[in-house]
């Protein structure tokens, strides 16, 4: 086989040396290239590759023609015309004859390639798929290359030409087109606020604002983008390809054909394939720096010594060796901890490890828990520490000898030395005060201002509370939940209620000093449900009818965090606090709150104010909750701005949660309140939490981002954490990392059980290091990498013009995916754009998370509405994350109504849709089922009970119960997708062209932004454009 060809992959829970040949890095310094540096660091020279290697022919040449071609690890090939402009000149550019006939043919048959290579199909191995090469021709756009597999169908040739434009990309970023190497901040893309023009990201002018990331386009008005109804158009249309500046001419020309979806990598097809490979497995967690299943696909785990990815993920399973090759990658170093995550009932538990008095078995020098790194020496006497090499000594009571293998007789009876995770009983010297902690509380704390009381909330929420009281979460075992309740109103003024078993009527005791909160009650205020069930029934039936004449619209809202507080202080035990608001507080009294929202902020620097908390009550309150084991859930019922950042402030801050539901109406939101309101009480907790994220030597957990309070470097505070909230943790290099060893991370979790018991949970995971960038590569996990992403992008808007975040996104894309071709691709022409293979639908996740509410500048958005998505995405898991950014869309037209089977999800896109279709649309806190306008009439009766689509009332949130087959195969469906999302989503029942499908088409990430933003083909166009710049 030639040089070209395919180098066998290893098992990539090994890490290879020298694999492909190609040297690391980008070349000596020194050159005269331009600069491109990161902030706050110095500028560094990119080299251009080898003379010859990746230069461009001739513009409007066709590319010499190409013999067959394989990879050397796996990834994909996307082909562009070699024609292509410089991006400093496109708009300038003059137009360009249209090429003859005999030209695209010419280019056709030279771009048309196929590569494969054999695959490491090991169960342990990296997931990999058939490689294929897919070319882009100036007049015909993506095309498949002839005897290659297509990805989804046949493949078709399609796109419009462009009469001389260049082919499909986009125009710098409002700056200097990037030339120079990754940024030197490699781990973190937003380090802090960018001088002016530093490394080829320059402030754009006046007037530049345009489709979301990208500058206004010449000739291109905003309704050209969004049409009214229409939602974003699918695909470039006549005179107006995607989100992207065309040449002058661009309308001259053949007819222009459709764009093939098929011909680029689809979301769909990776999880399918991964699905179909490890459905019904199971993954055993034996083998150091192994790369897991994705989160979409079912399969059980068995925890041989490394913690199950349920709790621990990570953006890539093999660490570079030292800082320079993290630098030169830009792939983040990062883990998502979900420490409590529910495991599934075909798994075992997690063991509880009680060592009495003396507690835990830890290294005297790191404080490392006993786990199954640690060596034991001199015959199991002592262990040396797998995280700093520390020598220490077995405790006595813990003593064991040790086999033939140096392992202890012992080993596989207990669960710190066999396992990845489990659980430690913590003693005295872990608790406040030394004390025993007393068992949580929970506090249900409600407005009855006038808006609340005239929307029928006050009495839905007291009827609830009288059924969910009795599902309080309880230790599993147990026969019932020992957590305590208490209950308070509020509007200007503040409402205690002492309800203990021995009353036969409620008391109530009202607290009108707001500016010195204190809690009137001791004895009666935080009881235990079952002992004081009749006096608590006694107060929900009357709370109602108490507040029902009220006129009070003003309210307060820091105090009644302040009260919960004092409450739980004085109980001396940690809780949550349960808010149920509706304005923002301008009653006179700490925290009161004014209106700042300004539109006119919106796409100027500072913009970013709207999502900055204001200071000072909120800040101190936030440190008062964490310190005190306080968690808020706020549930907001707003019927225009109320400060969202800021009163999310607390709860973003203990572990807690935010839901929001905007001009509340019992009919229209009322059972999307009451499953969220159930799913949030009942859901698996610990209280009063620490965590600490220990590493081996060579690296360490350097930044922390979810629901969580630092008060130091090292220590995750979290007044609560459930079993849905994520932490992720970014890592940075200390020093080198050795091969051999590889890298050893431990997260222990210090916190208070729903029995109120304090225990230590622990999670251990082993990595890979390699030299070799082709190993970090095919290592690396693509949903795990965009939850970094994101939740960096979002911290990173409270301090940057939102138009320097979305640059930084698109340049670091470019940058991994420049690394990736220089160094570990196959020497390929430049018309292709080489993506890894386990990194192949990384730029349609980039994408999609450039035009979420947060990072799009659109007056239409409410500041709130961004605010809120910002928040709640902090504390999201890889799952969420993964959803939230491409949602599923099944249809549901052809469906077997007497098949156990969910129909296959199709790709999120309108190309999908059809006149006479039906589809289900979620994303974890959206669901539509939209309906083509063509519906067949037995279709619309077996579900909707109506002759025809007609008869369809507006603003459906529910589907009726009938008895059709159809009709309990759809609400089946709806309800296990209930049932399964963390958060309860409201249906939307949407007709074709009817203006609510507005809504539903903006979660078609595929295609352009509702509110600017390119499409996936478009991105990827770009993107291709900017690795070309880094390449030359």
């Amino acid at each position: 086989m030639s040089q070209q060809g395919y180098v066998a992959a290893p098992p990539y829970s090994q890490a290879q040396p020298g694999m492909g040949g190609y040297q690391g890095g980008y070349g000596p310094s020194g050159t005269t290239q331009p600069l491109y540096g990161h902030y706050g660091g110095p500028n560094q020279a990119y080299n251009a590759p080898p003379t010859g290697m990746l230069k461009s022919p001739a513009v409007g040449l066709p590319p010499t023609p190409l013999s067959t071609q394989y990879s050397q690890n796996g990834f994909s090939f996307l082909s562009f015309p070699n024609n292509v402009q410089e991006l400093s000149t496109y708009n300038s550019m003059p137009p360009q004859p249209q090429p003859t006939p005999q030209q695209i043919t010419n280019q056709m048959s030279a771009m048309i390639t196929y590569c494969q290579h054999a695959h490491d199909n090991s169960f342990n191995g990296r997931r990999t798929n058939v490689a294929t090469a897919y070319d882009w021709c100036p007049s015909y756009g993506w095309c498949s290359p002839m005897g290659a597999p297509p990805m989804a169908g046949t493949p078709l040739m399609g796109a419009p030409p462009m009469a001389g434009a260049p082919p499909m990309g986009a125009p710098p970023m409002a700056g200097a087109p990037m030339a120079g190497p990754p940024m030197a901040n490699m781990g973190r893309p937003f380090p802090g606020s960018p001088p002016p023009g530093v490394g080829g990201f320059q402030q754009a002018g006046p007037g530049t604002a345009g489709l979301q990331g990208f500058p206004q386009q010449p000739g291109r008005h905003r309704s050209d983008v969004i049409r009214q109804f229409g939602g974003p158009m699918a695909g470039p249309q006549p005179g107006m390809p995607g989100g992207f500046p065309s040449g002058p001419s661009q309308l001259s020309g053949p007819p222009q054909k459709k764009l093939d979806l098929d011909s680029i990598p689809s979301t769909i097809e990776v999880i399918e394939n991964d699905r179909l490979r490890y459905e019904g497995q199971i993954y055993t967690t034996n083998i150091r720096g192994q790369v897991p299943p994705l989160v979409t696909s079912q399969f059980a785990v068995q925890d041989q010594g490394n913690a199950s990815p349920r709790f621990m993920r990570c953006t890539t399973y093999a660490l570079p060796c030292t800082a320079d090759l993290a630098k030169q990658c830009q792939v983040p170093l990062a883990a998502i901890i979900k420490p409590l995550a529910i495991l599934p009932k075909n798994e075992t538990p997690l063991y509880v490890v009680n060592h009495g008095e003396t507690g835990p078995i830890r290294c005297n020098r790191c404080k490392a828990y006993m786990c199954p790194y640690m060596q034991f020496i001199e015959g199991g006497r002592r262990f040396q520490c797998g995280f700093c090499n520390c020598v220490n000594e077995v405790p006595v009571f813990y003593f064991q000898h040790l086999d033939h293998m140096g392992r202890r007789v012992d080993f596989y009876e207990r669960p710190e030395l066999s396992l990845g995770s489990y659980e430690f009983v913590a003693t005295l010297d872990y608790c406040k005060n030394n004390q025993p902690p007393n068992p949580p509380a929970f506090i249900f704390m409600i407005d009855v201002s006038y808006s609340n009381i005239k929307s029928g909330l006050v009495k839905i929420i007291c009827n609830e509370l009288k059924t969910l009281l009795e599902k309080l979460p309880k230790e599993e075992g147990s026969e019932s939940s020992v957590i305590k309740v208490g209950f308070v109103t509020y509007n200007k003024v503040l409402h205690f209620y002492n309800v203990k078993s021995g009353l036969a009527q409620p008391q109530m005791m009202v607290v009108s000093d707001t500016a010195e909160m204190f809690v009137p009650l001791l004895d009666g205020f935080l009881v235990n449900y079952q002992d004081s069930k009749a006096v608590i029934y006694n107060l929900l039936d009357q709370i109602p009818d108490m507040f029902a004449d009220t006129n009070e619209s003003e309210t307060v809202f820091a105090p009644v965090i302040q009260a919960g507080v004092e409450a739980l202080k004085a109980a001396e035990c940690s809780g949550k606090l349960f808010i149920f608001h509706s304005a923002i507080p301008t009653a006179e009294a700490p925290g009161k709150l004014k209106n700042r929202d300004d539109k006119k902020l919106i796409n100027t620097d500072k913009e970013k104010t709207l999502f900055q908390p204001q200071k000072g009550v909120y800040e101190q309150l936030a440190k008062d909750c964490a310190a005190n084991g306080c968690s808020v859930d706020l549930f907001l019922f707003p019927s225009q701005y109320v400060d969202l950042a800021t009163m999310a402030s607390v709860p973003s801050h203990t572990g807690g949660s935010v839901f929001k539901y905007n001009n509340f109406q019992v009919w229209y939101n009322g059972d999307h309140f009451l499953r969220d309101l159930r799913k949030d009480v009942q859901k698996s907790i610990g209280f009063d939490a620490v965590m600490r994220v220990r590493t081996s030597t060579g690296f360490r957990a350097t930044d922390f981002f979810g629901a969580v309070h630092m008060n130091n470097t090292t220590d995750v505070e979290m007044a609560a954490v459930d079993c849905d909230k994520a932490v992720t943790v970014e890592f940075k290099h200390d020093d080198t990392l050795a091969e051999e060893s590889g890298a050893m991370m431990q997260c222990a979790l210090l916190y208070t059980t729903l029995s109120g018991q304090r225990r230590l949970r622990i999670h251990n995971l082993s990595l890979n290091c390699s030299s070799q960038l082709s190993e970090l590569y095919k290592s690396c996990e693509t949903d795990a990498l965009l939850n970094f992403f994101a939740k960096s992008a979002y911290r990173a808007i409270l301090n940057q013009p939102l138009k320097n975040v979305r640059e930084i996104l698109v340049n670091q894309t470019a940058h991994i995916l420049a690394c990736y071709r220089k160094n570990c691709a196959s020497p390929s022409p430049p018309s292709q754009l080489v993506l890894p293979d386990a990194m192949k639908v990384f730029p349609v996740y980039m994408n999609s998370l450039m035009k979420t509410a947060p990072l799009v500048t659109s007056t239409e958005l409410p500041t709130d509405d961004r605010a809120h998505q910002r928040l709640s995405v902090m504390g999201m898991s890889v799952e969420e994350t993964q959803l939230l950014l491409y949602p599923r869309l099944i249809p549901l037209h052809n469906m077997d109504p007497g098949s156990d089977a969910l129909p296959a999800p199709v790709r999120c896109s309108e190309e999908r849709l059809s006149d006479a279709g039906m589809f289900l649309l979620e994303n974890g806190h959206s669901m539509f089922l939209w309906l083509g306008q063509a519906s067949p009439p037995d279709v619309i009766q077996g579900i909707f009970d109506l002759p025809s689509l007609a008869h369809l009332q507006p603003n459906m949130t529910a589907l009726p119960e009938l008895d059709s087959p159809l009709s309990k195969k759809v609400r089946s469906i709806v309800a296990d997708l209930l049932e399964k999302r963390t958060n309860s989503m409201k249906l939307h029942v949407v007709r074709q062209k009817d203006k609510p499908e507005i809504l539903f088409r903006q979660f078609l990430v595929e295609d352009k932004g509702l509110y600017g933003g390119a499409s996936y083909m478009d991105f990827l166009c770009h993107v291709y454009r900017e690795v070309r710049q880094l390449l030359t």
